[in-house]
């Protein structure tokens, strides 16, 4: 069992509280360790990542509390591994249902309530894939990010 560091607690200040205890659960219930490396986003960080191509809005839930960002451990070392994220996600999910709190993935946009999916999570970034694909639209994958649905 994995717990969040002092660290990634004080990141979580300014995020909604139904969110805290959505991450609080999940680490308790995740397979791969995590820690939280974005909560609260001004306006001005949100620009320069959206300037970096490293998010698509203006609008971020960031800015209103309503999202994190996660970063994935295998032992000590950070990893942007996406098959680990999908790990995270089961764990998130599954916390969302103990909690009782709606969750949407980045990596699997078209789901808005995490808890009405029927499956894996990675079946669900696998089928956000092929929908985009389907429209002719490039997937927009962000793995780390979560927030209310």
């Amino acid at each position: 069992m994995f717990n969040l560091s002092e660290r990634s607690l004080s990141r979580l200040e300014g995020v909604k509280p139904e969110m805290v205890n959505v991450v609080k659960e999940a680490i308790k219930l995740s397979k791969v360790d995590f820690g939280v490396i974005c909560g609260m986003r001004t306006q001005e960080e949100q620009q320069a990542l959206v300037d970096k191509g490293a998010s698509q809005t203006l609008k971020s839930k960031h800015l209103t509390g309503d999202a994190v960002d996660l970063m994935a451990y295998i032992g000590s070392r950070a990893t942007w591994e996406l098959n680990v994220y999908d790990d995270i996600a089961d764990a998130m999910k599954e916390a969302s249902g103990i909690v009782g709190i709606p969750i949407r993935w980045g990596a699997s946009w078209q789901i808005r309530d995490l808890r009405d999916w029927n499956g894996t999570m990675e079946d669900a970034m696998n089928a956000y894939v092929d929908l985009r694909r389907s429209e002719g639209r490039r997937p927009f994958i962000d793995g780390p990010h979560f927030e209310l649905g």
